[in-house]
């Protein structure tokens, strides 16, 4: 045994690549193999009888002393211990090694000194590190389609495992979402710092004054390698002379003590979207052909990664433009209503709201919602905000609208069913909600159909906060539940408030007191925007608020009378109503107008319609005249021939009013016109009896002047 022992240890010492040192208790190298001489790059006689931390260019003397020491104490060995080292004593060329330490003793226990293995695991530890950069770059980056956390995400993978200082630069059109420009890049293309990182914190590099746009000088290994897409590395010290360029960037490079540079550029199929810049200082080994190698790797994950961010941003922008355009730029207000809102941040979803203004002082308040985000999404809520704009103009009750709404939106859900397989929207699923409301100042009593959207809240006027009552919870739009939609009337006092949003609005208790939505609509007397703003501040940031407050609509804005079903009573129906636009101030012309609807439409209704008949003037931003009857059968307007005795009337009212309409009761229907009023100025007395118009002969034919009420 004794033989095989020392041929062992004759191989150990003269041909094992392993590294074995000897010390003495003192820590003084005794002996050391040719292992450790080819290592180190040492000779006998400039290490042996010399202590550990002199005999051995160290990082970290103390520490392997303090271990060292520790192992003579304790008998405990240490194994596989990485310990830094420099390389022919340059201190930028650092190497790593794994060294194990076991304590030596004598049969009779005595400690002798200590047995090092060392094992040089520079490549390995370089290896290792790289693999960790590209794993964090793939778990940190690309969990977000935001260019510049993408940006930062992978300065924060890179920074300070593989190089001291990173910037990323971005061209500022692919941050718009524009389609990148192919390589080489244009001198002079503007460049957006978007994230940079630093191993000690500091600011790598300065912007420009007043922002962080700028563009590089040329030529540089920057233009280069957005020249040509091939990275570049560079010796930064001494001052390489392309550095004269640009005296900012040089001056923060000589105050970071940046000896080495590595620039790659971030592209995707020939289209540049930006570059990569590290930066090394004296403390570690410049950048080399592996260094590249991993460059290559992260930017070519980050490229695509930032690509898909751009066309993110690109399509969200083209959504939220679009969604811009198709959303009311203000609701609007009428005598008896009020609302107050905050115009939409452009998200490129599917929300909307509108206002619709109808005839009689009504008006129709809407908010919905498609699912799903993107251009497709917000397309479709053009769709459906058109259809219910020409669904509106109908005259139909709510609940009948969203039924009409649910077959616009399930023709559009086949229409989507029946694209290509190929195409995204093939398999989603095409639903919405709608909630649509119509408030009538006259009675002071609003409708509300609901199809799947949040329930609403009425704030009554005492400040007390309530969903709104009895309201029935339809199916979504598009959904395959054919429950029948229903719609709740209900009687709105004056100055209370309906709260609409895209989000649930439970009030719920919490354990301080009121809910927090509660506490903020129980002054609900103040201004109404003061009011919006502080129900606002306690949603989230995408929720979507419309506000509405009714307001008193005046009594003697309102002329009703009921009119016999007798045609002499078309005459004394003319003369009542022209009494009651003198009293409103309403101008010669716009009166005169009045009359021949009045004659018109009450003339059709005696003729064709059946008792009772009504005959209203309404006065809000409009003159609305209505003429209501017995009979369910809709007038049509007719384009009459020259020889025909009749068939003008709706003609005739058709070209004197702005509008015209139907909308159906329980029995029979009111036949409506709606002029534009033009007040007369002050001073000015209206016209007692207006001539008949030259161009309606037969407009006035019975002559005789009102003798008494209708």
């Amino acid at each position: 045994m004794g033989d095989v022992a020392s041929a062992m240890l004759e191989v150990l010492f003269t041909q094992s690549p392993v590294g074995l040192i000897l010390l003495d208790p003192e820590l003084r190298v005794v002996g050391f193999n040719t292992g450790t001489a080819n290592m180190a790059g040492v000779r006998a006689e400039t290490i042996l009888g010399r202590h550990v931390r002199d005999a051995y260019d160290l990082a970290e003397p103390d520490e392997v002393e303090a271990m060292a020491r520790g192992v003579l104490d304790s008998g405990v060995p240490v194994r596989e211990h990485i310990v830094r080292g420099r390389r022919g004593g340059d201190p930028s060329r650092l190497r790593d090694v794994e060294v194990s330490v076991f304590r030596l003793r004598s049969p009779q226990r005595q400690v002798l000194g200590l047995a090092v293995s060392v094992v040089d695991v520079t490549e390995r530890q370089r290896a290792r590190a790289r693999t960790r950069v590209l794993d964090s770059v793939r778990e940190r980056a690309g969990r977000t389609l935001d260019i510049s956390e993408t940006c930062q995400a992978l300065v924060d993978a890179v920074v300070p495992e593989f190089a001291d200082i990173a910037v990323v630069d971005v061209v500022d059109a692919v941050i718009r979402g524009d389609e990148p420009q192919f390589a080489p890049v244009p001198p002079g293309t503007p460049l957006r710092c978007v994230a940079f990182g630093g191993s000690r914190g500091e600011s790598p590099l300065p912007t420009p004054s007043g922002g962080d746009v700028r563009d590089f000088p040329a030529p540089t290994p920057y233009t280069q390698a957005l020249a040509d897409l091939r990275p570049r590395t560079a010796l930064l010290d001494p001052a390489p002379p392309w550095l004269a360029a640009d005296p900012a960037h040089s001056e923060t490079i000589r105050a970071y003590s940046a000896r080495s540079l590595l620039t790659a550029p971030l592209a995707v199929r020939g289209a540049v979207l930006g570059s990569i810049s590290l930066y090394r200082t004296r403390r570690r080994d410049p950048f080399d052909q592996e260094d590249i190698d991993l460059a290559l790797a992260v930017t070519d994950h980050i490229a695509l990664y930032l690509d898909n961010a751009r066309r993110y941003t690109r399509e969200h922008s083209i959504a939220a433009t679009v969604q811009r355009y198709l959303l009311p730029r203000r609701p609007i207000s009428r005598m008896a209503l009020e609302t107050a809102y905050v115009p939409m941040t452009s998200s490129g979803g599917g929300e909307w709201y509108d206002t619709i203004a109808l005839s009689s002082a009504r008006v129709a308040v809407v908010i919905g919602q498609v699912s799903g985000r993107g251009i497709h999404v917000t397309a479709t809520m053009g769709q459906m905000r058109t259809a219910i704009r020409a669904l509106t103009a109908l005259d139909i009750g709510p609940d009948e609208l969203l039924a009409r709404l649910n077959d616009t939106v399930s023709f559009l859900a086949v229409e989507r069913a029946s694209l290509p397989p190929g195409d995204p929207l093939h398999h989603e699923t095409l639903t919405a909600s709608c909630l649509y409301a119509l408030y009538d100042p006259l009675t002071r009593t609003c409708t509300i159909a609901n199809a799947g959207h949040p329930a609403p809240l009425i704030v009554w006027p005492d400040g007390t906060t309530a969903e709104v009552p009895d309201l029935p919870a339809g199916p979504q739009l598009g959904s395959p539940d054919r429950t029948p939609f229903a719609a709740t009337t209900f009687e709105v006092p004056v100055g209370s408030v309906l709260v609409l949003s895209n989000a649930p609005l439970l009030t719920a208790e919490t354990p301080g007191g009121a809910g927090p939505l509660e506490e903020a609509l129980a002054r609900v007397d103040r201004p109404l925007q003061d009011l919006f703003d502080d129900v606002r501040y306690r949603l989230p940031a995408d929720t979507m608020l419309l506000l509405v407050r009714t307001r008193p609509f005046p009594d003697d804005s309102v002329a009703v009378w009921h009119i016999d079903a007798d045609p002499a009573a078309v005459a004394r129906a003319r003369g009542h109503v022209r009494d009651q636009l003198a009293r409103w101030n309403v101008g010669e012309e716009a009166a005169f107008s009045t009359e021949v609807i009045v004659s018109e439409l009450l003339t059709n209704a005696v003729h064709y319609g059946g008792s009772p008949l009504e005959l209203r003037l309404v006065k809000d931003r409009t003159l609305t005249c209505e003429v209501t009857d017995g009979s369910p059968a809709a007038p049509h307007l007719r384009h009459a021939r020259t020889v025909d005795e009749g068939g003008r009337g709706l003609f005739i009212v058709a070209q004197l009013a702005q509008d015209w309409g139907t909308r159906y009761r329980i029995q029979g229907k009111t036949v409506w016109a709606e002029q534009a009023l033009p007040l007369m100025p002050e001073g000015q007395p209206a016209a007692p009896h207006p001539q008949p118009h030259p161009g309606h002969p037969t407009l006035m034919s019975d002559s005789r002047q009102p003798n008494g009420p209708g």
